[in-house]
């Protein structure tokens, strides 16, 4: 059993453990990290089914399935992108849960509307076949720092907001 003192990725482990439920990622402005996060617990293999890194449009159309249309009207940072990239890996690795990422982060890129800092986390679960419990969600959020410093928030943000929808 984890404690409130535990790193948010073994307590979202214990989570998955405890529920023997799984998670794969699909991840742009983290690169990865979300991933290497959650592989940092022994025993991950348990729960953790792969991490995509879908960084180009094409990346994210081709692996996740997120829609042209999608792209082309709000734009990779967005939150139907981000729901799309969740739902995609969700189904696309047959998990419990997925959690996707796509942001600014920076130190370029943003505008007014995004600015650097800002990113999509979208997170999916699935229910058993013909229950309707299948669905996502999706938050935006905005950090500040180094570009090193905002995607590591990122990440730990992302599954920050896993383990709420896991609790």
């Amino acid at each position: 059993m984890s404690t409130n003192d535990d790193a948010i990725e073994k307590r979202v482990g214990d989570a998955l453990r405890e529920s023997d439920a799984t998670v794969a990622t699909a991840e742009s402005c983290t690169g990865g990290l979300i991933g290497s996060l959650l592989t940092d617990v022994p025993g991950s293999s348990d729960y953790f089914d792969r991490g995509l890194v879908t960084y180009s449009y094409d990346a994210k159309m081709e692996h996740v399935g997120v829609t042209r249309e999608a792209l082309d009207e709000h734009g990779a940072v967005s939150e139907p992108v981000a729901r799309q990239m969740a739902r995609g890996v969700r189904d696309a690795a047959g998990t419990t849960w997925s959690v996707a990422t796509t942001g600014i982060a920076g130190p370029a890129g943003g505008t007014e509307d995004k600015p650097v800092g800002t990113v999509f986390i979208g997170v999916a679960h699935a229910g058993e076949w013909g229950s309707g419990e299948s669905y996502s969600s999706v938050a935006r959020h905005e950090f500040d720092g180094s570009r090193q410093e905002i995607k590591a928030k990122i990440a730990r943000q992302a599954l920050s907001d896993l383990f709420v929808e896991l609790e």
